[in-house]
């Protein structure tokens, strides 16, 4: 077959797709959740209460969290967004320091640290990835350094044993963004396990959800989940001698027993799942390493990716296209992609203009902050990565018919595209 004819074979110019149906949706929440909710209700009509928070759902969901975990303490509140919030406020920061934050993540995973008159400062990512690394948090530690905060962006395992030794070093408690990471590992350890504290979001496209909207809050520190549950609902006593008072200003960022309900039943579908994911993608990996226009980037050694979705390498010096024009010729044919994954939040109108408390440009612009109000962060690592990749949403119902397909579709349009 000529050139010409390959791209006339394309859906996207007007050629027959690959696939004509849809790939299937997600059907990861079933008949077991809405019993497990059934049950709630149940239980409320027959007591005349209505459903509440901190009640025994929510309480066996927290427990069960931190068991698979491997042990500690969960709290569970209502975004992954609340969670990093509280995480933070629960480590007690001075205002106006700063916490280092990798570029390359959801706005909810950069917006608490200003909501908290705290300083973020933006680490680039390591070279070809869209997780930052030791080097680039060493790279913005000062004096004014409070915290560090370290997404895992698409379940990809960020170097943990690298940056905590930076981390260490200078005496500095970690945050790992679990948000995409849910039953990702590295070195045979789950991600969360590794810093100070861990949150989550349990969204409804995550891993494993608890309805809309959710989040969970995970430390192996007693004295730090303390804190925690504080910083979770507007500071009430919880673990201080009787006739103590709300200890700190917080707000109420509970999760619902019901949401707890629909939790507990994903927590258990969640090692299934991962396990699918990961089977998924090493059936694409394998079928599409000899393509010449993408490929999947390495991860670190010992990586167990959560696959949250994958990441692909778009090689523009070998297609005759650039990656929009690819990305829209895969989408064409019926493949689930995204062409740009812009988690930047630094480049964002609130942050470049400072939009966090009115028109004040605090925390920036307060006489407390030290630093450099105006510093701006580069990112060239980030940008180019966001740039050079594009991602496949996938997810664990994808059956082999499934993977035929995707693996069919990135041939045909290699095929057509690559020089």
């Amino acid at each position: 077959m000529s050139n010409r004819e390959k791209l006339s074979s394309l859906a996207v110019n007007g050629g027959a797709p690959r696939r004509a149906q849809p790939f299937p949706p997600r059907g990861w929440v079933g008949w077991e959740e809405k019993a497990a909710v059934d049950a709630v209700f149940e239980q409320a009509i027959q007591s005349g209460n209505a459903p509440g928070y901190n009640g025994e759902e929510e309480e066996a969901y927290c427990r069960e969290f931190a068991a698979y975990l491997g042990g500690g303490f969960a709290d569970a509140v209502n975004s992954g967004t609340s969670a990093l919030y509280v995480a933070l406020k629960a480590l007690n920061l001075e205002p106006f320091t700063e916490v280092i934050v990798g570029a390359i993540t959801d706005p909810g995973g950069m917006m608490p640290i200003p909501l908290l008159n705290l300083i973020p400062m933006v680490a680039d990512t390591q070279a070809g990835s869209f997780n930052t690394g030791p080097e680039q948090v060493q790279e913005l530690i000062s004096p004014r350094t409070s915290a560090i905060v370290i997404p895992h962006i698409a379940g990809e395992p960020a170097d943990m044993a690298g940056i905590l030794q930076v981390a260490n070093r200078h005496g500095l408690p970690v945050i790992e963004d679990c948000a995409q990471a849910h039953g990702a590992g590295l070195n045979s350890r789950l991600l969360g396990s590794y810093g100070q504290i861990a949150v989550f979001s349990t969204m409804f496209g995550k891993h494993h959800c608890t309805g809309g909207q959710g989040g969970v809050v995970f430390t192996r520190d007693e004295q730090l989940y303390q804190s925690i549950r504080r910083a979770s609902d507007r500071g009430k006593p919880f673990f201080l001698p009787p006739g103590a008072s709300n200890a700190t200003a917080s707000l109420n960022f509970n999760l619902s027993d019901l949401a707890a309900a629909i939790g507990r039943v994903q927590l258990r579908k969640l090692p299934e799942g991962v396990r699918r994911r990961r089977v998924i993608a090493a059936r694409l990996a394998e079928e599409i390493e000899a393509l010449r226009t993408v490929s999947l980037p390495a991860l670190l050694p010992g990586a167990e990716p959560g696959c949250w979705f994958l990441r692909l390498r778009f090689w523009a010096e070998r297609a005759v296209c650039d990656k929009q024009t690819y990305c829209q010729a895969l989408s064409a044919e019926g493949l689930p992609v995204a062409a740009d994954y812009r988690a930047l939040p630094h480049q964002m109108d609130w942050f470049v203009q400072r939009r966090v408390f009115g028109e004040s440009g605090y925390p920036w612009a307060s006489p407390a902050y030290t630093g450099d109000r105006q510093r701006q962060f580069a990112c060239q690592n980030a940008n180019a990565a966001v740039e050079q990749h594009f991602n496949l949403l996938l997810h664990e119902n994808w059956s082999s018919a499934e993977i035929e397909d995707a693996v069919a579709i990135f041939h045909k349009v290699d095929d057509a595209y690559a020089r």
